[in-house]
């Protein structure tokens, strides 16, 4: 049963990147993959590895439900599977609610007052201006919410779907980047910043250029590769322009990205998780819609409201997520990513570099999230040392090399349609020389600059 599951998510893997060969969508595969992990694991029993899995979290249970007639099978649907299902709704009505914010901006023609400033139309200089807004952008929002603002945008400026895959491949790449130097920039830094295994000034200071260096050598290598003009006369006319007034226009572009820049607000007042932050906006941004559909009677504003723009987001890309992240839990609460981990720190044993490096391309395949859990379960280093921050590095923009291996890529993937066999060749290679430079400038700049640093302050 062990390795029934690792074969099952395998197939299923493999069926999601042949998705264009079979024809068939690639959120059906997710789907079965995940419900078929969790039916096996179930399936299987409690057997030696899984009661040693769960430590005496099972034992408990059984003491605590002397009438259960399947103690494991129980222990694990209420407890186990609950447990992951509600870390995934997080994701995913966070997902939604961002979605439908960027929808709504752009249903009003919102971001005409990003894309009337971009005056070029040589391909080169808009994929330099794209990735640097999306750099930083992702370090304020996060990788998730900048990937799908940033989709809108490219489907205002790039009228070829070619055009908008390869700027949305590089896209992702900026976001990861950008979101591994802050701390609330993405999911795993925010982990480790939350845990207390890394400070604000220090990700920040350390993985800055790292992060940069990610970005700028693909682009600079893309630079001479990638040439010709975007012709302006195939963009997409904005009919919003003709029914909604200028001022209300603005007003929602500049109420929807408050409503974004709140979330990380909201988390660091609170303590309460993204989605919450998210629903709030949304829900300002509902009362506001509504009462300017009610001011605007002759016309009809369905399409202006949080219910027209709900109707609108791409659901299959967030059942895909759920497919992906169910699979990804089902694994790790069998024990297959704990087991990776332990094997890893065996195999490289003090080699933070290299563990480091090696999760980093992992989590391209696994999601980083559990990666990273189970790194921070195993060791117990003190905040800031160069494990934690060198990972934050590596998590972050190792998902970069497939599609499927970060949420901004899943996003972005899910809204434009873009085939993961198309990604592999035309985005990957550019994606590793990246992630590479970037860990090589890490490595350097830790022995040469971080290191005397440390040890002039320490003196």
């Amino acid at each position: 049963m062990f390795y029934l599951m690792i074969a099952v998510f395998v197939f299923g893997y493999l069926c999601i990147a042949l998705e264009h060969p079979l024809k068939i969508n690639k959120t059906a595969f997710a789907l079965f993959t995940g419900v078929t992990i969790w039916t096996i694991y179930i399936l299987s029993g409690p057997d030696i590895y899984n009661a040693a899995n769960f430590g005496s979290g099972y034992e408990a249970f059984k003491l605590e439900n002397p009438g259960s007639v399947h103690p494991f099978i129980d222990y694990l649907t209420t407890h186990e599977l609950i447990h992951h299902l509600g870390d995934i709704a997080e994701i995913l009505f966070y997902l939604m609610g961002a979605m439908t914010v960027v929808e709504l901006i752009d249903s009003y023609g919102g971001f005409n007052i990003i894309t009337d400033n971009i005056k070029t139309t040589s391909k080169v200089k808009l994929l330099w201006i794209l990735s640097f807004i999306t750099f930083f952008f992702s370090a304020i929002l996060d990788n998730l919410t900048t990937a799908i603002v940033m989709v809108a945008l490219l489907r205002k400026l790039l009228p070829e779907q070619h055009d908008r895959w390869f700027f949305g491949g590089m896209v992702i790449l900026a976001a990861n980047a950008g979101g591994a130097w802050s701390p609330i920039g993405d999911v795993t830094t925010i982990m480790l910043w939350i845990a207390g295994k890394v400070s604000t000034g220090s990700v920040i200071f350390e993985c800055f250029v790292p992060s940069l260096i990610s970005m700028v050598i693909p682009l600079i290598v893309v630079s001479f590769v990638e040439k010709g003009e975007i012709d302006e006369s195939k963009r997409p006319k904005d009919e919003s322009v003709q029914i909604v007034p200028k001022w209300q226009r603005n007003l929602i572009f500049f109420l929807g990205v408050a409503a974004l820049i709140f979330v990380p607000v909201f988390k660091i007042l609170t303590h309460l998780k993204p989605y919450m932050g998210i629903m709030m906006g949304l829900s300002v941004l509902w009362i506001v819609t509504e009462i300017l559909s009610n001011t605007n009677k002759d016309k009809d504003m369905i399409e202006y409201t949080i219910a027209g723009a709900l109707t609108r987001i791409d659901l299959p890309s967030i059942l895909f997520f759920l497919g992906i992240l169910l699979a990804v839990a089902g694994l790790q609460s069998a024990g297959h990513l704990s087991l990776l981990a332990s094997t890893l720190d065996s195999t490289f044993n003090g080699n933070y570099y290299l563990i480091d490096t090696i999760i980093g391309i992992l989590s391209s395949i696994i999601d980083n999230v559990p990666l990273v859990a189970g790194a921070m379960g195993m060791y117990s280093f003190p905040i800031d040392h160069v494990f934690w921050v060198f990972l934050a590095y590596c998590a972050g923009t190792g998902g970069s090399l497939l599609i499927i291996g970060s949420a901004a890529g899943v996003a972005v993937m899910g809204m434009e349609k873009i085939d993961f066999i198309w990604y592999l060749k035309k985005i990957t290679p550019y994606a590793l020389l990246g992630y590479l430079a970037g860990a090589g400038c890490y490595v350097l700049m830790n022995q040469f600059i971080f290191h005397n640093v440390a040890t002039a302050i320490a003196g």
